[in-house]
């Protein structure tokens, strides 16, 4: 069976999608922060299907050589789902208060490890006859959001990141994915003074992602809860 690497999958959008592949008989390799929370979920879909977790941060070499490691010992990997994404500080200060440290920080997560993990797994999907990486992205990072300079900028970094490795790697099928509004931790972060309990779950965005397994859709920027075809 295929195997997956999906980073932030203990909860939101990579949870509600690991569990829709291990639902599929994928192998998963899954990565988390938090080991507690990530070993729930690995003793959840342990019963359906094989499933490494492995704790750490995807900003340390070290974590992201484990990931690839595990995914290659289940004969993989054939998909890469950088997922993670760090917010920054919360409420969204705006850029010309922004602390130049944080905003390292955020471009570490959200763009310089989807990178390096790419570059790691690279030769093995390479190997995969469905090999493919999908990149969750965000309408932020087409936008101009007042307070969301520092998270956007780095998700309209790993836009262009992702199209440019499309076109490096035609053998390939790339894929950046706004999944869309969501009832998340993250989205209650982002807006600390609003309820949003009327976002649509994860789980909703989950049929836009399978979507482009389903249809082999080729390289480029999806909608996962779109109008119309799913392009953008």
């Amino acid at each position: 069976m295929p195997t997956a690497i999906i980073t932030g999958a203990s909860r939101g959008l990579g949870l509600a999608l690991a569990r829709a592949l291990a639902d599929r008989g994928w192998n998963l390799v899954l990565d988390a922060r938090g080991g507690d929370a990530l070993q729930k979920v690995a003793e959840e879909l342990s019963a359906t299907t094989e499933v490494v977790a492995v704790t750490g941060d995807v900003a340390d070499d070290g974590h992201r050589a484990a990931l690839v490691e595990a995914a290659q010992a289940l004969g993989g990997p054939d998909l890469l789902v950088n997922n993670a994404s760090l917010l920054g500080p919360s409420p969204q200060p705006r850029l010309a208060d922004y602390p130049l440290d944080v905003f390292e920080a955020v471009y570490r997560v959200n763009v310089t490890a989807p990178l390096a993990l790419i570059q790691r797994a690279l030769p093995l999907l390479a190997q995969s006859p469905q090999g493919g990486v999908l990149n969750v992205t965000s309408d932020a990072g087409v936008e101009g959001y007042e307070g969301w300079g520092g998270y956007g900028s780095s998700k309209a970094a790993l836009e262009q990141l992702s199209k440019v490795l499309a076109a490096e790697h035609p053998e390939l099928k790339v894929w950046w994915v706004d999944p869309g509004d969501m009832n998340t931790q993250m989205q209650q972060e982002a807006f600390p003074d609003e309820d949003v309990s009327d976002r649509p779950p994860p789980e909703d965005s989950v049929p836009g992602l399978l979507r482009l397994l389903d249809d082999n859709l080729p390289s480029g920027r999806y909608q996962a809860r779109p109008s119309g075809d799913g392009a953008a």
